[in-house]
């Protein structure tokens, strides 16, 4: 095998069937018709005039392809109540030539996307979007969410502000030494939308998320990475016009808007005015409002990174 990841991407380019990625994921791709799929095992596509197949947990790489990774937790994953801002990326006419590939699972700590980077690796991408630390600062704040995520997840310690910033940074050395893409990392996107206010819960979750993505700030300048300024972009509009507070932690509302959206086929945004919020759906997940920021953010980089 060749030496090198970029032998290796141009390898995996020429060879059809395309390389299997040694872990599952979904792979979004656009078709004729413009609608975005999921590409399921073994299912054949007729692209750019090449008969391709994609096997259980494969990356689909074909000639004139631009790979961009997503590593993050529900966010990325866009399922549920939470809007598929990636899903919206696929559909521009503009990313016609982007293949779009998630590795995002809800619940995830950045110690749990850590554990998570070969997957990224093995599809030998060419840029990657890290968007992590939402569920880090909710398990800070909430001694509800830590102890269900200390469980869930098996994390080996306590969620601290110094464990944040070291995993953070091995996944973007990580990323920097397996790969030859281009990073970005992205600070966090307001939980709750009140910036201002004084229920004790709120408060600390606004310090938190303001504290976290400053440290996702000094990564990116510390390992020369790009930064995307999501929490910066969200805050200045909710500032404008503050909404509700998010004052406690209860798993029920979660468990009702997920059976909202997949069982009655209620839309994210549906369920957003249901509840009250402006930008979110339940005031933890973004809803098409919010998510529409963050993808143009997105597109930025994607467009302009070389």
């Amino acid at each position: 095998e060749p030496a090198n990841i970029d032998a290796q991407r141009e390898e995996g380019r020429d060879k059809l069937p395309a390389r299997r990625a040694r872990h599952g994921r979904e792979v979004l791709e656009t078709t004729k018709q413009g609608t975005t799929q999921s590409v399921g095992a073994d299912a054949i596509w007729w692209r750019r005039h090449t008969l391709v197949r994609v096997y259980p947990g494969s990356c689909m790489i074909t000639r004139g392809t631009t790979i961009v990774a997503f590593l993050g937790s529900s966010s990325v994953a866009g399922k549920g109540q939470a809007f598929d801002w990636i899903g919206e990326l696929q559909r521009r006419q503009q990313n016609k030539h982007f293949s779009f590939q998630k590795f995002g699972a809800g619940g995830d700590l950045a110690y749990n996307a850590l554990q998570r980077l070969s997957q990224v690796v093995a599809c030998h991408p060419d840029k990657i979007v890290v968007w992590v630390g939402g569920n880090d600062v909710l398990a800070l704040v909430s001694n509800k969410v830590r102890r269900f995520l200390r469980i869930l997840k098996r994390l080996p310690k306590e969620e601290s502000p110094e464990w944040f910033t070291e995993n953070l940074g091995e996944i973007v050395r990580g990323l920097k030494s397996g790969t030859s893409a281009k990073v970005a990392v992205c600070s966090l996107s307001p939980i709750g939308e009140d910036p201002f206010s004084k229920d004790p819960f709120q408060k600390a979750l606004n310090q938190r998320i303001e504290e976290y993505s400053a440290t996702i700030k000094e990564v990116a300048r510390k390992e020369t990475v790009s930064y995307v300024p999501v929490h910066e972009a969200m805050i200045d509009q909710i500032r404008v016009s503050p909404g509700r507070s998010f004052t406690s932690f209860h798993f029920l509302p979660f468990y009702r808007d997920a059976f909202r959206v997949l069982v009655l086929r209620q839309a994210p945004d549906e369920v957003a005015r249901t509840n009250g919020w402006r930008f979110h759906t339940d005031g933890v997940h973004l809803n098409s409002r919010g998510g529409m920021i963050v993808a143009d953010l997105i597109q930025e980089f994607i467009t302009n990174s070389r």
